[in-house]
């Protein structure tokens, strides 16, 4: 009875090791899938390098350009400063010093388009929040709504990039008596 078992199980076995072994061809034709997919794998891969490497390139110092920003508006500010201070205006070394500061802004600004950092010219275009940050409404008849009336802090590109928005005062229509009546109620 022995040899009966061990001869199904051998054919059992046999079966199975059938179904398992591919052909030649079928090997073949799998290494290759296989070989294609590794192949166009490691493209995509050289394409996101070359992708990364390029945007390292071009944006490397766009954190850099961000926060140089805070000092042309720091100096831009203590210009307005200066210029608004009763007291310093009858200091007649005054218009020196606004001259000198007044150069330091010219070049940092040179500096700025030559690394393609572009101030967004924003006055009496249509507000667009992908470069306007809305700080305030204004009434105003004589413009469009939603026209920029006036700019509150400029905004810079990087490139094509946005390295920080506009904050603008954007026009609205003058509100009617019963549309304040409304609005209280």
């Amino acid at each position: 009875m022995d040899s009966v078992d061990d001869r199904k199980n051998t054919k059992e076995t046999e079966k199975k090791t059938s179904k398992k072994e591919l052909s030649i061809e079928e090997k073949l034709q799998d290494a290759q899938d296989r070989a294609l997919r590794a192949l166009a794998e490691l493209e995509n891969q050289r394409r996101r390098f070359e992708k990364e490497i390029k945007e390292a390139f071009e944006f490397g110092g766009f954190s850099f350009a961000k926060e140089i920003l805070a000092l042309l508006d720091n100096l831009q500010r203590a210009q307005q400063s200066i210029k608004n201070d009763q007291t310093l205006k009858n200091n007649k070394d005054l218009d020196k010093f606004l001259k000198n500061i007044e150069i330091i802004e010219k070049d940092l600004i040179s500096i700025f388009e030559k690394n393609n950092i572009k101030k967004i010219n924003c006055i009496k275009e249509k507000f667009n929040p992908n470069s306007h940050q809305a700080m305030l409404e204004v009434e105003d008849e004589t413009t469009e709504p939603g026209t920029v009336v006036k700019e509150i802090q400029p905004g810079y590109m990087f490139g094509d990039r946005l390295l920080r928005p506009s904050f603008v005062a954007v026009s609205k229509r003058k509100s009617s008596e019963s549309d304040k009546k409304n609005d209280k109620k």
